[in-house]
Formats: C-alpha cells, structure tokens, sequence
C-alpha cells in the first residue's frame, strides 16, 4: 500500500509540474514565436518597400541628371534643341504617323528651370496618338504635353467628303514642353 501510495504521490508531483510547465511556460513560447513571426513579416515587407523606394530614387536622380544643364547657356537649354526634335521625328517614324508641322516655340526662363515648347501637328489614328503621347511623356528629356486640339473630321463629314469619313486619320495639333533643370552654384 505505502509503495501505491509513494506512486501515486510521485505521479501526482510530475503530473501537477508537466500542468504547471505546460499552462505556466510551454503556452508562452508560441505566442512569442508567433509575435516574432509578425514583426518578422512586418519588417521584410518595410525592406522591400525600402528596396522598391531606393531604385526609383536611383531613377529619378537618372531623370534630373539627363536634363540638368550647368547654366541657362547649355546646349541641353537651347531653343529647338536638335536631340529633342531628333527624338520627335524618330518617334513619329518609328509610330508610322505623319508629321504636318513642328515648330519650336521662345522658351520661358525661370529661375530654376527652362521651359520649351514645341508647336507639334499630327495625322494619325486615336490609337497611334495614344502611344506617341505615352512614348513622350516615358522619354528619358522631360517632355510635357501641354494641350492637345482633335479635329474629328465633323466639318468635313458635314460637307459631304465620303473619303474623309472613311479615313481614320485625324489631324491633332499639340503643344508640347521640354523642362530642362538649371544648376545653381
């Protein structure tokens, strides 16, 4: 009996201290690991953003490089600067849309910028218009597009022209900008 009695006491002992370790410390381990995991997720995701912030820093910091001059007399600040109107025409060959006129307009100084417009006059689709404005405005000169005019054709289609209703050709009339940044000392 005294050997039942000393078992049960022993089992009862390790049985109430594996209750007390279990409900006392096990329970609070995965809490923690769980709080860990959190914060682990937490910071990899402000990583990633940070990773994600740092290379368009590294874009925009291209950007202002290509179209900072050192002075209101740089080259990069003239009217009708030949790489821009090089770029235009390219892009309108390479978009297989008619150029009608592009005429460089007087740029506007600022203190701290150069602003010069274009007048630009284009025939081609909606569809070919919407990438030529998309390929400007994702050129590596910051090029604005200020305004655009449509003509639609109504006039004439109003006159009786079958040909220029069948045509999906319209004439767009455009401003654009280049934006050049000027270095201070």
């Amino acid at each position: 009996m005294k050997k039942i009695l000393m078992l049960l006491l022993i089992a009862l002992v390790f049985g109430g201290g594996f209750w007390l370790y279990y409900n006392l410390v096990y329970l609070k381990i995965p809490v923690q690991i769980s709080e860990l995991d959190r914060k682990i997720r937490t910071e990899n995701e402000r990583l990633i953003s940070a990773e994600i912030l740092s290379q368009e820093l590294k874009l925009v910091a291209q950007l202002i490089e290509r179209n900072l001059a050192t002075s209101a007399q740089d080259s990069l600040a003239e009217d009708a600067s030949m790489p821009v109107l090089n770029f235009v025409t390219g892009l309108l060959r390479q978009l297989d849309i008619k150029l009608i006129s592009l005429e460089p307009k007087k740029r506007r100084a600022q203190v701290d910028y150069i602003k010069t417009p274009y007048a630009l006059s284009v025939e081609c689709s909606y569809e070919k218009f919407g990438k030529l404005i998309t390929e400007l405005e994702k050129s590596e000169r910051l090029i604005s597009v200020e305004s655009f005019v449509v003509d639609n054709g109504f006039r004439r289609g109003m006159a009786g022209s079958s040909q220029a209703r069948a045509s999906e050709d319209r004439l767009f009339e455009m401003e654009i900008s280049t934006l050049t940044l000027i270095k201070h000392p």
